[in-house]
């Protein structure tokens, strides 16, 4: 399936999320010569896995370095339009989890995120967007994890009612509670918020 009409599949619950896929799309549809790669340096396409664990109380997050939070795994598709295969390619690199499913093979939250200026590897990078696309990952919590130094300082399972202690960008944890909710509908719990 072409990724655009897998983006397309996202089903918004609201008036911002309606607003923010038809953007997200007509972004992507704008450069679609590039926005699968870093060669755009205004806007790119990310992937990101929330990891959680089967009975959808537990989230597994890695210490990012770059933000100084607990987040999310992902990253850019550097070309690779298989969004899902991205999703757990890169869950499985930044968390040396082995065994990783998607919970469904839709995205659950399309977001536009800025990204400040930062340097990375020894380049300076300017601020730009990142059109991010997640996907419910499902592991099992009994894995053994192991950091990648060069994105992340640990990798942890916590309690999703943890995320308003643990996440230090403020912004995004509106997004992870919406993911949760989604995740938890999907799967037959009860979506009461988190915290």
């Amino acid at each position: 399936m072409d990724y655009l009409e897998l983006l397309d599949r996202f089903v918004p619950e609201n008036e911002e999320e309606a607003q923010t896929k038809r953007l997200f799309l007509d972004t992507c549809r704008s450069f679609s010569k590039t926005i699968l790669t870093r060669e755009n340096e205004l806007v790119h396409l990310t992937v990101s896995g929330f990891i959680m664990d089967p009975t959808l109380e537990q989230m597994l997050m890695v210490h990012h370095n770059i933000y100084k939070s607990w987040s999310w795994s992902g990253g850019h598709c550097d070309g690779d339009d298989d969004l899902l295969g991205v999703a757990l390619r890169e869950a499985r690199e930044e968390t040396g989890l082995v065994r990783v499913e998607p919970q469904t093979g839709d995205p659950v939250s399309l977001d536009i995120l800025p990204v400040l200026g930062h340097w990375r590897r020894g380049r300076y990078v300017c601020p730009h967007l990142h059109l991010s696309a997640a996907f419910v990952l499902i592991a099992q919590t009994d894995q053994p994890l192991q950091k990648k130094p060069d994105e992340n300082s640990g990798v942890r399972w916590f309690d999703a009612r943890q995320l308003p202690q643990i996440c230090a960008e403020v912004q995004m944890i509106p997004v992870y509670a919406g993911i949760v909710r989604r995740a938890r509908r999907c799967g037959g719990v009860n979506p009461v918020d988190i915290f």
